[in-house]
C-alpha cells in the first residue's frame, strides 16, 4: 500500500506570523536593527514564502 502525502496549504497569515517570530528573534540577538529592518524583513519574508510554496508543490 502506498502512502499518500498530505500537506495543508500554507496561508499568508502563517507566512506573516513566521516572519514576525523570526524577526523578533533576530532583533533579540542583535542581527537586525531599525536601520536594516526593512532589508532583512523582505529577505526573511521572501524566504519563508518561497519555502511554503515549495511545500505545496
Amino acid at each position: 500500500m502506498s502512502e499518500q502525502k498530505f500537506v495543508r496549504p500554507v496561508t499568508d497569515e502563517a507566512v506573516l506570523k513566521t516572519t514576525k517570530e523570526l524577526m523578533v528573534k533576530f532583533i533579540e540577538i542583535g542581527k537586525v536593527t531599525p536601520a536594516n529592518f526593512e532589508e532583512h524583513y523582505r529577505l526573511v519574508f521572501n524566504t519563508v514564502k518561497q519555502s511554503a510554496e515549495e511545500l505545496n508543490t
